[in-house]
């Protein structure tokens, strides 16, 4: 009997973890709403890291920067991807019009926060 109620005890804790209501199906209505409020957060917290790093070239199109907005200038960055705009953005980038510094210059910058920069500047292509 000793052996039997630990065994029991151990068998009811594996089986609450499986009534944990984390695990349970999510709608797929859900999980839209979750991923466009990530991407919102995402967003918003680019546009804080645009304005105190990136905005002093790109809103005045300074060494080529394109400004937030112009299509016709982000149209040939954009063509690879929002991947690759976001590598050369943290590792820097000489192109034909212009240079991008890693990180516009600022190494303290996460890739992450780099990255987020690039969201919201991509929301304002639309």
């Amino acid at each position: 009997m000793q052996s039997f109620v630990p065994a029991f005890f151990i068998v009811a804790l594996f089986s609450l973890g499986a009534c944990n209501p984390d695990k349970l199906p999510v709608s797929d209505e859900v999980l839209e709403s979750k991923a466009e409020a990530v991407a919102e957060k995402k967003v918003e917290e680019g546009k804080k890291t645009y304005e105190s790093n990136c905005a002093g070239c790109h809103d005045s199109g300074v060494s080529g920067a394109p400004k937030p907005g112009d299509k016709e200038a982000w149209r040939e960055r954009i063509a690879p991807g929002v991947a690759a705009m976001v590598k050369k953005s943290i590792e820097g980038y000489e192109g034909k019009s212009g240079v991008m510094p890693p990180k516009g210059g600022n190494d303290t910058l996460t890739d992450a926060e780099v990255s987020n920069a690039v969201d919201f500047m991509m929301v304002k292509l639309k």
